[in-house]
């Protein structure tokens, strides 16, 4: 931690005494200056690890520092500008901004050109081709312009920086992204594993496959060169009734392959006011790009569904959301799942897009039975008289209700000081699950 602070500062000096020159230019106190090489304080660090990573050159990296400055020192820019101008007064070609709630300057694009390129046109262009979409910076989702308002400079956009790179250059670690109006997604995990999941051979197998795409996609795409054949990424379907294990399975590829997954809050994805659902779902798009997370869009018939025949404006831009569905989950490159209780309620148009669709039937019989025998803790002892088989062969229920059943069963006995199940309180408690589920007993 102590040399990654000591490299932050040390690189805060360096942009400074660019700044301080290019200041020196503009009031005709030198001629010119060269920017002299930055040498850390330890190659052992955040900062010189990302400049490993990315390579960026002097320009680049600049850019990178004016962006990350406010966030290290709130009062950087303006501390260099007073210095300049102790008298103050009004100092447009620097460029910068006010932001809603800090107080400094915030670095526009306008910045960089004033720092790096002066009245050089091409140097400014050169600049702006660095801030473009088309750089690696916006390609990366590492730092961006803000888009102005119609008729305002284009360069006169906030310079922005993703969280994420400010958490990495600076405590070595990136949480991951809270659920919230601009990431309506949630974090999930397990503490299961593969053998606590029972699910048909078949259904088993496809899972297998998805497993192996993770595993070999980079190798696939770019040592076997089909990048240029097929597109990146895997789209996969899930359906079942509830309970089934469609989540429990994203969760458990996220885990065996190490990869976060996201359930998306399709509630808080859509919206009744006209292009906001498509702002959502690019904010969360935008934000999950090159993390290589799983996204798991749970419930998907609410946004995934069939697309109406166009009877009024509501049904076009309906239709329009779809699209844009269509085209952000083409050009994802991770992992993507819907899920939905009936194939038949997702729109043809997405099913042809799936690389696989996998059916998550109601367990048999002989899984159920697995299940049973399972699932209840090795503390509870279970009478004789309770034959798995016959409990699973008489009771259809989804893994999610067995496990209904095992918990209440777990506690009441747990109220009770015993540990031994016999099978009139097992079956008061299936009893209880089917009335909870709305089933005839």
């Amino acid at each position: 931690m102590q040399a990654n602070a000591n490299n932050l500062q040390i690189a805060l000096y360096w942009l400074k005494a660019i700044i301080d020159d290019s200041l020196k230019i503009r009031f005709g106190r030198v001629q010119n200056f060269e920017i002299n090489p930055l040498r850390l304080y330890d190659k052992n660090s955040w900062l010189a690890a990302f400049m490993e990573q990315y390579e960026p050159n002097i320009e680049e990296f600049v850019v990178l520092l004016l962006t990350i400055a406010p966030h290290l020192q709130p009062h950087f820019f303006n501390q260099i500008i007073a210095e300049h101008l102790p008298e103050g007064g009004d100092f447009p070609e620097f460029g910068g901004v006010k932001g809603s709630n800090h107080r400094g300057i915030l670095p526009t694009g306008e910045t960089a050109q004033f720092i790096l390129a002066g009245d050089d046109l091409e140097k400014r262009l050169e600049i702006q081709r660095i801030l473009s979409s088309e750089h690696w910076f916006a390609q990366k989702r590492i730092l961006w312009m803000e888009p102005v308002r119609e008729g305002e400079p284009m360069m006169s956009g906030r310079l922005v920086i993703d969280p994420e790179i400010i958490e990495q250059l600076t405590i070595g670690t990136v949480s991951k992204p809270r659920f919230s109006l601009d990431f309506p997604a949630e974090y999930i995990n397990t503490e299961m594993d593969w053998d606590d999941l029972v699910l048909h051979p078949n259904t088993l197998r496809q899972i297998h496959e998805i497993e192996n795409w993770i595993k070999h996609s980079d190798t696939l795409l770019h040592d076997w060169g089909m990048k240029k054949k097929i597109k990146p990424g895997y789209r996969a379907l899930f359906y079942g009734p509830p309970g089934t294990g469609k989540t429990l399975t994203a969760t458990l590829l996220g885990k065996q392959t190490g990869k976060d997954v996201f359930r998306i809050d399709l509630s808080r994805v859509v919206s009744k006011y006209i292009g906001e659902t498509e702002k959502n779902l690019s904010r969360l798009f935008d934000k999950a790009e090159n993390k290589n997370w799983i996204l798991f869009f749970d419930e998907a018939d609410a946004l995934f569904g069939k697309r109406t025949d166009i009877r009024d404006a509501h049904d076009k831009y309906a239709n329009q959301e779809v699209a844009y569905l269509l085209q952000r989950i083409e050009s994802y490159n991770g992992l993507v799942i819907l899920a939905s209780n009936q194939r038949a309620n997702i729109d043809d148009a997405f099913v042809r897009r799936f690389q696989t669709i996998i059916h998550f039937p109601m367990p048999r019989p002989e899984e159920r039975c697995k299940i049973w025998s399972r699932t209840f803790p090795p503390q509870i002892r279970i009478v004789q008289d309770i034959d798995w088989q016959h409990v699973a062969a008489r009771y259809e229920l989804t893994g999610a209700g067995i496990l209904n059943v095992v918990h209440y069963c777990s506690v009441e006995l747990l109220a009770s000081e015993s540990n031994l199940l016999d099978l009139k309180q097992l079956e008061f408690a299936i009893q209880r699950e089917f009335i909870k589920e709305g089933k005839i007993v």
